[in-house]
Order: structure tokens, then sequence, then C-alpha cells
């Protein structure tokens, strides 16, 4: 089922927004960092009620809109080829691609070393320097989860079932209902730090479903500095 699409103007401005209808009481909007709008609306909520809290949080919409455009154009497309730079926990490594009687990847001397059977073949670079990423992503991921959960009073109400690692367009993670961790495989790329905040702030999502104000109460407990952080982690992986 498509999304309604509707618009709310803004001054000389125009509002073009989604509005996702579910079975709810409230109406929220979200502004996601490939700078869509969204709204998710309860069933019943008339077409000129949704624009007009639009056109009422308008101005914070508009902020959001300019936060996000900081970061566009995206960085290009990886070509996998010798000489090109690939982000590991927020340094960049030169990629080296070298003949070799079997596949493998390595860092070695701040560059990331490819051996491979098929050198010339860069969709061949692609698959192992993905598959060296994701096998990385699991054990560090892993890890500061463990460090994650120790910035909270009791460490143990906030255990997720799994650690499920996919690729994600709009999202740095998200903790399912099931208490299943979720994170972009891209966090591989981001400085410590920011997979940090990343974790955390799912965590928080444990015993706060929501975006409400006991979540960001709990996540500003546990890390004061999310902000600064965050900014961070769109700047790094822009």
């Amino acid at each position: 089922m498509n999304a309604e699409v509707l618009e709310a103007s803004f001054g000389s401005e125009t509002i073009r927004f989604s509005v996702v209808r579910r079975v709810r009481k409230t109406l929220s909007i979200s502004v996601l960092p490939d700078q869509r709008v969204e709204v998710v609306a309860p069933e019943d909520a008339s077409s000129e009620r949704i624009i007009e809290k639009v056109r009422k949080r308008a101005p914070w919409i508009c902020k959001q809109l300019r936060y996000y455009d900081q970061f566009q154009p995206k960085t290009p497309e990886r070509r996998y080829i010798g000489g090109e730079t690939h982000l590991y926990l927020g340094r960049q490594y030169k990629l080296k691609v070298v003949p070799g009687i079997q596949n493998a990847v390595k860092m070695q001397r701040g560059r990331l070393m490819v051996l491979s059977t098929k050198p010339s073949r860069s969709a061949h670079t692609r698959e192992l320097v993905r598959d060296w990423m994701l096998q990385r992503a699991q054990i560090k991921f892993a890890e500061r989860l463990d460090i994650c959960r120790g910035r909270f009073p009791d460490p143990e109400k906030v255990v997720p079932n799994s650690i499920i690692i996919r690729e994600l367009n709009l999202r740095w993670g998200s903790m399912t209902g099931r208490r299943n961790l979720i994170l972009n495989r891209a966090l591989i790329g981001a400085s410590t730090e920011s997979i940090d905040y990343v974790i955390t702030h799912e965590l928080c999502h444990i015993p706060h479903p929501h975006h409400g104000p006991a979540f960001f109460g709990l996540l500003a407990h546990v890390m004061p500095e999310w902000e600064e952080r965050k900014l961070r982690l769109e700047r790094q992986l822009a």
C-alpha cells in the first residue's frame, strides 16, 4: 500500500511529506537522513488536521532539513580498485590489491591489503573486502555492546537477544519488539565512539520503545555527550 503524500506551505517554502496511517491516538513527525519527511497519523485523522500539524512544526522541520543538507551529496560509490580509500573504525585506509595464490584481506602498514586470485576483477575485490568488513563488524559490534551495557545502572536489563547486521538505507540501527538489535553494516566504518552512540541509543529502546521524554532522559543519563557523537557519526559516514 502506497503512502499518502501531502504538502504544507510555510512562508515561501513547501514541505512535501508522506503519511502513514496506523491504529494510534497521536501524530508524530520524522525528518529522515535522506531529507524525507514522514508523518505517522491515526487512521481517522483528516488531511486538514495533518497539514495543520505539519505547518505548526514547520520551523523544526526546516531546521532538520538544513541539518541533513550539510551531509549531501553522499560519498561516491566505491569502485574497489587500488588506490581508493575505505573507512574502517573512523580511519581512512588506502586499498592495495595484489595477486595471491589464496584470497585474503588484512591491515598492513596503514593499508587495506587484498591478496586476490583475481586481482584485475573489481567485483571480486568488492566481495573480499565486504566479507572482511562484515566479519570485523560481527566481532567489533559484540565487543562494543558489552561495553555499552556497562553504562547502564543495571546492565542485565538491557540485554538484546541477538545482534543482526544488515544493509540499512535510512537508519544506523534499530531495536525490534523482540529485543533483536539490528545494526547497519556500514557502521564498521565509523569510530568506536560513534558505534557506541548507536548501540547505546538502541539499548535505551528496551525500556523505552518510543522517542519520548523518558527515552531521551535515559540516553542523556548514560551518555551525556550523545548529541556530539551523533553529529560526528553523520559527518564520518556522509
